[in-house]
């Protein structure tokens, strides 16, 4: 009994900390290549950095990559490999689905576990420099390019409401950032 309420002590005190995780910021690791990135954080005490990284880099595979942020760790794949409007988050035991709103449209997604839904926009159409969550309900969600046209940073504003998971926030900032870059 008492090493059950342990376990359930500890799994509850993890999911506080990874739903406290704030992004700040994506950077490449190499200033030419955009199949490695560093990604910065704030969970309130202190910045931490994590890594999201191709993981077929010597095929370059765009459609599969795995991120790392303290013990949180995800994959970020193509749900179909020939169909690149529906991508799939999965970590911390909960799948994030990224769908084109509209067909051959990448300026807006929309973004659900399955009870809640986010819709990620470029707010000037085809312009890919920027990215909000259209409206506020779930707090306010903004990432731009340091420099215009720059893919390379990205300066991020999170301040979702604490139920938005760390896994949904990759699945955001993934699809903008993803979509920004050459490829």
């Amino acid at each position: 009994m008492k090493q059950n309420f342990l376990l359930l002590t500890l799994s509850i005190f993890s999911f506080s900390i990874s739903n406290a995780q704030i992004l700040t910021g994506f950077e490449t690791s190499w200033s030419d290549d955009f199949r490695e990135w560093t990604i910065f954080t704030d969970n309130g005490e202190e910045e931490e950095e994590g890594n999201l990284a191709m993981r077929w880099q010597q095929q370059m595979d765009w459609s599969e990559w795995d991120y790392r942020i303290g013990e949180s760790t995800g994959s970020i794949k193509l749900k179909f490999k020939n169909d690149p409007s529906i991508w799939e988050v999965r970590g911390d035991n909960e799948i994030i689905t990224m769908r084109m709103k509209w067909n051959n449209d990448v300026n807006e997604w929309t973004i659900s576990d399955g009870s809640k839904k986010l819709t990620l926009k470029a707010p000037y159409n085809n312009n890919l420099n920027d990215w909000k969550i259209d409206g506020d309900k779930n707090g306010v969600f903004e990432m731009y390019m340091e420099w215009e046209d720059d893919p390379r940073n990205w300066t991020i504003i999170d301040e979702l409401n604490e139920e938005i998971s760390l896994p949904f926030k990759m699945a955001v900032a993934f699809v903008g950032i993803f979509h920004s870059f050459p490829k």
